[in-house]
């Protein structure tokens, strides 16, 4: 059985009353996938807003496997310490990442980033020599209109992201680089300049759909619309 744990921010968390963007992939995949599988991780709450804590049980439709490893303000460097332990523990065979856009606003420039993705990938192989990662480039927010010096560092840093991609890629325990969703706006595909609305959660469930299916024969091309 393959088990699949997502890996991620507020993008990933989602916030209370939403589907998510790993709703959208699991639907997707329970129809297109072929053979079992299993979504894994320590957690399974949303945020909640109005309180402020990672407590919240109200997803849009709460059932499906809610596992996942994300946490609304954490990133890279807060996961990296963390994915061994989740990875040996709830035997994941594949890491499905989107990180990094809190990183870069609040806590490392794009070089210290890309560090804390290579420890990532050296924890998680830890936990598992054999584990699959699946990457998602950071998708700018509306910050980028107003600070360029933070646009730079996300261009910078996708940049080193796909480097250390190809040069951690091995046989054992490969690494893909999804590609950003090539017409996600955060006008439209968001509903506050970041966090997906219903056709942003889409397109990101696509990215990393489109990826195992284009490298690894896994699923179908995602459908959506």
């Amino acid at each position: 059985m393959l088990r699949l744990m997502p890996v991620g921010d507020s993008m990933t968390i989602g916030s209370a009353g939403e589907h998510t963007w790993r709703y959208r992939l699991w639907q997707h995949l329970r129809t297109t996938y072929g053979g079992p599988f299993a979504i894994v991780g320590p957690r399974e709450t949303l945020y909640d807003r109005a309180t402020g804590t990672a407590d919240s049980y109200a997803y849009a439709d709460p059932d499906f496997p809610r596992a996942h490893l994300a946490g609304w303000g954490e990133g890279w460097l807060h996961m990296a310490p963390l994915i061994r332990e989740a990875v040996r523990d709830h035997r994941a065979d594949l890491l499905l990442v989107s990180l990094g856009l809190i990183d870069l606003g609040f806590y490392t420039n794009a070089t210290q980033t890309a560090a804390n993705v290579r420890e990532f990938v050296t924890e998680a192989r830890r936990g598992n020599p054999r584990v699959r990662l699946v990457l998602l480039p950071v998708i700018p927010n509306i910050r980028v209109d107003t600070d360029p010096d933070f646009a730079t560092e996300v261009t910078s840093f996708n940049e080193l992201l796909a480097k250390a991609a190809a040069d951690l890629d091995e046989p054992r325990s490969p690494i893909l680089l999804a590609s950003t969703p090539p017409s996600y706006d955060y006008n439209l595909d968001t509903y506050d300049g970041t966090h997906p609305n219903a056709n942003g959660e889409h397109k990101l469930a696509a990215s990393f759909a489109e990826a195992m299916h284009q490298a690894w024969g896994w699923g179908e091309p995602y459908a959506y619309g």
